[in-house]
């Protein structure tokens, strides 16, 4: 299993835009055949700062989720609304491997 870690940088008086835009993803991403961790939206600290994570099988799965996604309805609509409406300012995306598992009880 892989993770990718998306780090967003966005407009700060735009939040409530990236906040809609998490949402949708919330139901796409994981239609589209990924495992949604979630989106996480700026509260305290950076107010530009903000993450989505979710987790694939494999790098090839990871291709054809985005295959899926970019044919998906919502996902192409939530596409359109980022780039209408431009909360985003940069996105840096990297995908990471559990290294810490198995976990002890606390």
């Amino acid at each position: 299993m892989i993770t990718c870690f998306i780090r967003y940088e966005i407009e700060p008086t735009q939040k409530a835009d990236f906040e809609t835009y998490a949402r949708n993803w919330g139901q796409a991403i994981p239609r589209c055949g990924a495992d949604l961790i979630g989106y996480f939206a700026p509260h305290e600290g950076s107010s530009t700062l903000a993450y989505g994570v979710y987790s694939v099988p494999s790098l090839a799965a990871y291709e054809d989720y985005r295959a899926k996604l970019a044919a998906d309805p919502l996902g192409r609509e939530n596409y359109d609304f980022a780039m209408q409406r431009k909360f985003i300012r940069r996105e840096d995306r990297t995908f990471l491997r559990l290294a810490s598992a198995p976990h002890g009880k606390p």
